[in-house]
């Protein structure tokens, strides 16, 4: 097995959305926002060689929006998910499935494209199966009015429509020690209903891929807890049961969001569950 990191494109949320109910004098010292109370983000992807199977998880926003759309986010930076798949010798028709955490258009955009003649959208990954879980796909194409504006349709339903999209098989618990892709699988309903976290084991370490149970380091505190949340309380609940084992067991931290810090380890500490150490992805996957 191989382990790449994809960058996709970076781009910039409300440091206040980001954060929920903690005060910007505090978020602002791990997290600084700019005149517009912007902060910076990524669109980390992640890139798994295994064998005859290569799987992406996540892919970022995507380019088919128009300009007003991607207005409101900021775009900065010259990263895409071609760029990246390229210097690892990779092209998208290489890719043999793409796994996604979740259908907010911040992961899932760049998995649907226009056509040729832009009178509709096709696969981005003509060679892939699409991978989500049957109880996030109905959350998602029946949304509730507080995710309606993450979950757009163009890039959900024609993965339907193209015979490409599979459900993984859930387990009765939080977590599924192995799936079809050949790693194991927490899956987390604070953010949004059945959210799934890869966890990949890896030259002798658990690289867990966070999605948006932890978007940057500045969110381990369990009160860091984004406004765009479903259900916060749950989302602080099972942070603190994660970042407790991921602390206990000495896991590594990939974080999609974090556009400065790529991969973490927590420690525990009498403050709780803190940073320990930052690592960039080449010193980890490559």
């Amino acid at each position: 097995m191989k382990l790449y990191p994809i960058e996709s494109g970076n781009f910039k949320l409300d440091g206040g959305a980001m954060f929920g109910v903690v005060p910007k004098t505090i978020w602002n010292k791990t997290n600084p926002a700019d005149a517009n109370n912007l902060i910076d983000m990524a669109a980390r992807c992640l890139l798994i060689e295994d064998g005859n199977r290569l799987t992406l998880v996540d892919t970022g926003m995507g380019n088919k929006q128009n300009d007003k759309f991607f207005g409101y986010y900021s775009l900065w930076g010259d990263y895409s998910i071609d760029k990246s798949l390229a210097q690892w010798g990779f092209s998208r028709d290489d890719v043999t499935d793409v796994f996604l955490t979740h259908l907010h258009f911040d992961h899932v955009g760049g998995a649907i494209q226009w056509n040729k003649d832009r009178t509709g959208y096709e696969p981005a990954f003509k060679n892939a199966h699409f991978w989500t879980n049957d109880n996030h796909w109905d959350w998602a194409t029946k949304p509730n009015a507080r995710e309606k504006a993450s979950f757009l349709s163009e890039n959900i339903l024609p993965m339907q429509q193209s015979g490409q999209l599979k459900f993984v098989n859930r387990p009765e618990g939080a977590f599924l020690e192995q799936s079809e892709l050949g790693f194991g699988i927490l899956f987390a309903d604070g953010h949004t209903e059945k959210q799934m976290l890869p966890h990949i084991t890896y030259k002798g370490k658990t690289i867990v891929y966070m999605a948006d149970l932890l978007p940057t380091a500045g969110h381990i505190p369990l009160p860091y807890v984004m406004g765009y949340d479903t259900r916060p309380l749950l989302t602080i609940n099972e942070k603190e049961t994660f970042l407790n084992e991921a602390a206990s067991k000495g896991y590594y931290l990939m974080l999609g969001h974090d556009a400065h810090n790529e991969i973490i380890t927590v420690q525990h500490t009498d403050k709780g569950v803190r940073l320990k150490d930052v690592f960039t992805c080449n010193d980890i996957l490559i």
